[in-house]
């Protein structure tokens, strides 16, 4: 058994992206206390923050990354399909983090060639965590895909759901960072 053990093992290790994959890391200076603070809540529904994204870092991707997307979703909202807060894909291979208010609806603090998709509150851009009142907290999942395609070739209206079929279809490796958030 212990052969097709090592060889399952060699096998993975060869394939595009897996080596140094499990290492890619994903970090917030922002959020290091684990929590969202009224900056980046939402401004409205009877939420009461600044709407801003937050700070994000990232480390190790793989070698043969060519871009980079992040997603913000709410898995626990209760829609029956999650809220979608936030999407950017095509960040070039070369960006390393995005800036405090980098999800700003205009994009002027994104890097060059990136591109944010309307997110679930209707807007372009960042939309901050604003879960119903008296609910439990929310895991609010800031993921990040490192792309085999140096673009996704989308236009810029399309869904954040057709945007995750692409990012699927081209991750090579993905790492993410879980924040709770609830309101009484």
């Amino acid at each position: 058994m212990k052969p097709l053990v090592t060889l399952v093992l060699a096998v993975w290790l060869l394939l595009p992206g897996a080596a140094g994959a499990a290492g890619m890391k994903l970090t917030s200076r922002d959020l290091a206390s684990a929590e969202f603070r009224p900056p980046f809540l939402y401004m409205g529904l009877g939420c009461t923050g600044g709407n801003f994204s937050p700070s994000l870092a990232w480390s190790d991707a793989p070698a043969a990354t060519r871009s980079f997307a992040i997603t913000l979703y709410d898995p626990d909202a209760p829609t029956g399909s999650g809220w979608w807060h936030w999407v950017v894909y095509d960040i070039p291979a070369g960006v390393r983090g995005l800036a405090t208010g980098a999800g700003a609806p205009s994009g002027l603090l994104l890097p060059r060639g990136a591109h944010q998709a309307r997110n679930d509150y209707g807007a372009p851009g960042f939309g901050g965590p604003c879960p119903p009142a008296g609910d439990k907290p929310h895991r609010y999942v800031f993921t990040l895909y490192a792309l085999d395609v140096p673009t996704l070739g989308l236009t810029a209206n399309a869904s954040a759901a057709l945007i995750g079929l692409n990012l699927h279809a081209h991750a090579i490796a993905a790492a993410s960072l879980v924040i709770y958030h609830g309101r009484p």
